[in-house]
């Protein structure tokens, strides 16, 4: 047994009484301090008390304890080197092997409701994070335990074996200082706030790996993930298959799971090109919701990041890659899109919370798509507050938007149908999702079920993201469905009846009416936006005039 003196000190006392009862079983000798070697001496355990050792009593109301050369020559001496050992015999230092310290909760006492700036910094540890570090820069010689979920497999190891290989002192001494690092930062970030009046921030991300290249193949680029993060997510996902994510696959595969975790009655997938939902759609499963998001774009989905809220099933995999499924793509040629048949639907990322085994059989043919799990999505509580942006020479921090909607208020002569009012919230839904300036046009195409039919994303103005992108995407979506279907009708007619159906959604307020107008000119007869600016009055106004309904959020979604 290598191990042969362990020094034990908690804050957080859970599993300590059995960690010491094995350590005991080993023939190690524990040494102890305070409120710990109480805990361990009430489960039958013997220990020496730190003042034994040290020869001071524990001072200032347990200020000063384990601070003290008889601890920390026994930590930080190197046993190979000879004078090490001299100068430990000469002075009556005996090695410490094994060191169990966690730290005073400074973190839950800073957020406790209540807490006074003088209980804040009584739970700054001082030895604590020292004992650490110690024990952390002296590995080869010292195992290190910040977190009681180590306890139970390094005991195992020592009774197997009598010690623990190099490359585990080094993962537990890797722990320990990033545990000290987020202390240190907790610390910094309260004090800045409560005696410099000033917000400060610093980051601890890990598992950093490299990506073949950036958003362009001229960047270099690295994966990092955040630990502390804890609902469902691409970081957090498991790749089942396929090549290594890219760095737009990231980009645009955390776009589309952002998406339809939103959802949670029903079946959502979400098809995203360039972070923006080309296609979105609602459904009785997740592979009827595949269709009609597919529908609403086919030309740019392929190749794209798709991501559901439900499990992929078999159907799902066959609409994709199946064999028997007729796989359509579309060429443009005069001015008309034609269709023409391919061997399956090329995407790049699939997304969702698990994969059926007949789905991985299918999906496995393409052996280059990434297969990501993120795990249930249904019931999740959203555990990152705030995002970031980062800037040239400086960083942006902002809370999360995670909510839709502050009310629906209709505010015209016309109203909303209980239909078309959860019409009207899915496409809000979508328009949070798409790049500013935003416009979404979706149809409700079964009861309860919807479906975006054209998206304006990203434009300088929001009229041209409703005349010339999403309703032409959404006419051109229409007139694919009319040809498939061989309506006895006219397609003008067709036309007037779909567009007249569906809901127009703005990321944000009309500063004029020329877009209730430009909806008009389409048939579009509803609209929902936030409000909120000085001539709502004139869009009030002239959605009156031309019979439109329209809803106020009280709520804007700019996306940059």
């Amino acid at each position: 047994m290598n191990v042969r003196r362990a020094l034990l000190s908690v804050s957080d006392k859970e599993g300590i009484v059995d960690l010491a009862r094995g350590l005991e079983k080993l023939g190690i000798e524990i040494i102890s301090t305070g409120g710990t070697a109480r805990e361990i001496k009430n489960g039958g355990i013997q220990v020496t008390e730190i003042s034994d050792v040290t020869g001071f009593p524990e001072m200032m109301d347990g200020r000063v304890k384990t601070l003290h050369p008889k601890i920390h020559g026994g930590i930080l001496g190197r046993r190979e080197l000879p004078d090490h050992v001299k100068e430990a015999k000469d002075l009556g230092v005996q090695w410490l092997d094994l060191v169990a310290v966690n730290l005073y909760p400074f973190e839950e006492t800073v957020a406790r409701e209540g807490a006074t700036l003088e209980e804040i910094i009584e739970n700054i540890d001082i030895g604590g994070p020292t004992l650490l570090r110690s024990s952390a820069k002296n590995y080869r010689s010292v195992i290190v335990l910040s977190d009681p979920a180590d306890y139970e497999a390094v005991l195992s190891r020592l009774k197997e074996k009598g010690d623990i290989d190099i490359q585990e002192r080094q993962q537990l001494a890797l722990k320990a200082f990033r545990r000290t690092a987020a202390y240190d930062k907790a610390i910094r970030e309260y004090l800045s706030r409560r005696f410099a009046d000033e917000e400060t921030r610093s980051f601890s991300f890990s598992e950093g790996q490299p990506l073949r290249y950036g958003e362009n193949s001229h960047q270099t680029a690295v994966f990092f993930r955040d630990p502390a993060v804890s609902e469902p997510s691409v970081a957090g996902a498991h790749l089942l298959q396929g090549k290594a994510m890219s760095f737009n696959n990231y980009i645009d595969a955390d776009a589309a799971l952002e998406v339809v975790k939103e959802v949670s009655d029903n079946a959502a997938v979400a098809v995203i090109k360039h972070t923006n939902p080309c296609g979105f759609a609602t459904g009785e499963s997740a592979a009827e919701a595949l269709e009609k998001a597919w529908a609403g774009d086919p030309i740019s989905a392929f190749g794209s990041v798709i991501a559901s809220n439900l499990s992929v099933t078999r159907e799902f995999a066959e609409f994709l890659r199946g064999n028997t499924v007729d796989h359509i793509g579309y060429v443009i040629e005069g001015g008309r899109l034609i269709p023409q048949k391919l061997p399956n639907k090329f995407v790049e990322v699939i997304v969702a919370p698990g994969f059926e085994p007949d789905a991985l059989e299918i999906l496995g043919r393409a052996k280059n798509l990434r297969l990501l799990e993120s795990g249930p999505l249904n019931a999740f509580q959203r555990s990152e507050p705030t995002t970031f942006r980062k800037i040239t020479g400086g960083l942006l921090e902002m809370s999360r938007d995670v909510r839709l909607v502050e009310s629906f208020q209709v505010v015209t002569d016309r109203s909303f149908s209980q239909e078309k009012e959860g019409l009207a919230l899915f496409s809000f839904l979508a328009c949070k999702h798409t790049k500013s300036n935003a416009i979404v046009l979706c149809r409700e195409y079964r009861p309860g079920f919807y479906q975006v039919m054209g998206m304006g994303a990203g434009q300088p103005n929001r009229v041209d993201s409703l005349r010339k992108l999403a309703v032409t995407k959404a006419q051109e979506n229409i007139k694919i469905e009319y040809d498939a279907s061989k309506q006895s009708v006219p397609f003008e007619k067709y036309l007037k009846k779909e567009m007249a159906e569906m809901v127009l959604a703005s990321d944000a307020f009309f500063p004029f009416d020329d877009t209730v107008r430009a909806a008009a000119e389409f048939g579009i007869r509803y609209i929902i936006q936030p409000g909120g600016s000085k001539r709502d009055g004139d869009s009030i106004a002239a959605c009156n005039e031309l019979g439109i309904a329209m809803a106020f959020t009280g709520l804007r979604h700019f996306r940059h």
